[in-house]
């Protein structure tokens, strides 16, 4: 039996006798063991478990194709510069269509828009893949495909976490949220590895149609969902009639007047800008201030993505117990810190202590304020509010286009310092200006 979610009931030794009796309680006391361990919690919800499992493919095929899109580019033009404009197309479908992305989800249904969004990659991949392996394909092939697979991932993630509160208990929500996040992580530790070994072998269009058949995976798990299309209403959401642009700035509008969204949103603008230009300079440092070269740049990155996942492992456990005002706040402030630390350091061992400290507080900052943004928001408005939050994006990207002009400028070092002193200095005006964040839970 399930209850109304999905979930498993505990597993206890209920084998009906016989030679074949033990072997079901040994599995089920297996699962039993996995259920009950924190950081899994939210994983005896089926509806979960699918928009889990959604989440890692999509992620996966995210990042297989920043590394199959460069590599191609590249081969086929031999432009580092268009290496760097292949990228800036994915600011513009940020910039342009996550408000109208999220009003959608609220609207016309999530599930539907999900569906839709995977679908529509996967056509653009087996067309890309085709194409390649024909020997058909031409540059404008590449920025266009990436321009359907930039616009599709916009309308794809309000969706998805619009769904997530949907999916699991309210005490459960940070642990889902973090559990999330650990996909995240994972996927980028898997999928530019992948895509790397099937270029080796194949080559880039074998890699595109393997990336197709991701998205159709995640397509097959939202399928099977059971959620409402749409989200119940509370009294906030769009009057009858109301026009799609009136649906739009009302979104606005509710994250302007909400008190908690508010706050969130602020630290977030904080970390997007300021606390990146240790990314974007990182193979400057790598080459001439570490003198660690590609080795160091990947051991610097490893370093990061080992401090994000002990931290999207910890917010899952203990998160919901935690002050979440604090800890946001807290954890870009000393995100800014420790940028400024890296920045003096010379020593490769030491940066990378500074990295595993980078990437704790940018998952657990993170996680938080969308654990934040998900539980306070009314039901029909969750996708609004995602879809806004979702344009800290192109904040990063802003953030990293401004970090590589002042590093041109004045070198890398005492640019990543003045962006994290300034990260630091920011997330302390919010608190000591924002008296409402410290009440956060």
């Amino acid at each position: 039996m399930r209850d109304s979610r999905g979930s498993l009931p505990s597993a206890s030794g209920s084998g009906s006798g016989g030679e074949s009796g033990p072997q079901p309680d040994l599995v089920g006391g297996w699962l039993s063991f996995l259920w009950r361990a924190r950081a899994l919690e939210a994983l005896q919800y089926r509806e979960f478990r699918l928009l889990w499992l959604g989440q890692l493919t999509t992620a996966i095929g995210q990042w297989m194709d920043q590394v199959a899109r460069g590599w191609l580019l590249y081969d086929l033009t031999g432009s580092p510069l268009q290496l760097g404009l292949v990228g800036m197309i994915r600011i513009v479908p940020l910039l342009l269509l996550s408000p109208i992305a999220g009003t959608m989800a609220d609207r016309y249904g999530r599930k539907t828009q999900l569906i839709a969004a995977q679908t529509a990659n996967a056509v653009a991949n087996i067309i890309l893949g085709l194409l390649i392996l024909h020997g058909g394909v031409e540059p404008w092939h590449v920025y266009a495909t990436g321009l359907i697979a930039s616009t599709v991932q916009v309308f794809q993630q309000p969706a998805r976490q619009a769904m997530v509160p949907e999916s699991v208990d309210r005490a459960h929500l940070t642990n889902a949220i973090g559990l999330n996040s650990i996909a995240f992580n994972m996927s980028r530790m898997v999928g530019p590895a992948v895509a790397g070994a099937i270029i080796a072998l194949i080559g880039p269009g074998g890699s595109y149609l393997a990336q197709a058949g991701i998205y159709m995976l995640s397509t097959l798990w939202t399928l099977q969902l059971r959620l409402p299309n749409r989200a119940p209403t509370s009294g906030v959401g769009r009057a009858r009639g109301e026009r799609f642009v009136d649906s739009t700035v009302a979104g606005w509008s509710y994250v302007a007047r909400h008190a908690t969204i508010r706050s969130g949103m602020m630290v977030s603008v904080v970390i997007s800008f300021f606390g990146f230009s240790v990314n974007s300079l990182l193979p400057v440092f790598a080459k001439d201030v570490l003198q660690a070269g590609p080795t160091g740049q990947g051991a610097l990155l490893a370093a990061m993505g080992i401090g994000a996942v002990f931290s999207a492992f910890f917010v899952a456990t203990v998160g919901d117990t935690l002050p979440k005002g604090l800890l946001m706040v807290g954890g870009v402030t000393l995100y800014g810190l420790c940028a400024i630390g890296f920045s003096a350091s010379h020593w490769l061992a030491l940066s990378m202590a500074f990295m595993v400290v980078i990437g704790i507080c940018n998952v657990m900052s993170n996680t938080l304020i969308q654990t934040v943004l998900q539980a306070v928001s009314a039901p029909e408005m969750r996708g609004r509010v995602m879809g806004v939050y979702q344009q800290h994006q192109v904040l990063i990207a802003l953030g990293g286009l401004a970090a590589g002009a002042c590093a041109q400028a004045w070198g890398a070092q005492p640019t990543v310092a003045f962006f994290g002193a300034a990260c630091a200095a920011s997330a302390l005006a919010v608190y000591a200006a924002v008296p409402h964040v410290r009440t956060i839970r």
